[in-house]
């Protein structure tokens, strides 16, 4: 990844990038980020790596390429090197802002107990899973209180398939000294609905854990398109 430095240096920007950027600002300090547009979002975070260039055009690419906020910041810091007019600096702000939301969410649910906090734990798993390219499975081992214990990422697969190991589930919940377990994964394609394989391997996991004391809470399975929960679908 080059250094801001070893960029070639871009024209500067029109007469005016102040006075919009100024314009930019006193809308996002006086009405909140909802009163901008994800590319105006983009376009002042990355400004403030790249202050003498127009990073409008530069936004806007990245979420033409990517498809959304949300998958930009996802995206692999070397894919978005790859960009012109993206240095380290601008790299690291985008991923700043994706492990500054995960460790706010990550907060919410860390000290109190994960079934009271319901709709936390699934904004924590959204932002960390829902824009992945690949599948990847967690598994969040709790307490007697239902409180997190630890959320382990257990693997990472291809575009479309993971691996949710029984045995090795069953094995780190004991270390852990698990009293009840929660797993998730996402379905980079968008659609949340769970495959027959991924009903089969719920079912056995839920069984291999009862058999040793402790309770499968649920599967949610995470996508851009929204969530699907095992438990409140009747399938665990």
């Amino acid at each position: 990844m080059a250094e801001e430095s070893e960029l070639p240096e871009a024209q500067p920007a029109g007469g005016d990038n102040a006075g919009h950027r100024a314009r930019l600002r006193a809308r996002l300090l006086g009405a909140g980020g909802e009163a901008l547009g994800d590319h105006e979002i983009l376009e002042y975070l990355l400004a403030l790596t790249r202050p003498r260039i127009d990073t409008k055009p530069i936004a806007k690419a990245l979420l033409r390429e990517f498809g959304g906020l949300g998958p930009v910041l996802e995206a692999d810091p070397e894919t978005l090197a790859r960009f012109p007019d993206m240095g380290e600096a601008s790299v690291a702000a985008i991923k700043l802002v994706k492990a500054a939301i995960q460790r706010t969410l990550y907060g919410e649910v860390a000290d109190r107990p994960i079934l009271g906090s319901w709709q936390g734990l699934l904004d924590y798993l959204r932002a960390d899973m829902a824009f992945r390219l690949n599948e990847c499975v967690h598994v969040l081992h709790l307490d007697s209180r239902n409180q997190l214990i630890r959320d382990e990422l257990m693997s990472e697969g291809s575009i479309d398939q993971s691996a949710i190991y029984v045995r090795e589930v069953v094995r780190r919940a004991l270390v852990l000294g698990s009293a009840a377990v929660i797993i998730a994964h996402n379905h980079p394609s968008g659609d949340p609905t769970p495959s027959r394989q991924d009903i089969a391997i719920t079912r056995d996991l839920a069984n291999a854990l009862k058999s040793i004391g402790i309770v499968l809470h649920d599967h949610v399975i995470i996508a851009r398109d929204g969530h699907v929960s095992f438990r409140t679908k009747g399938l665990l």
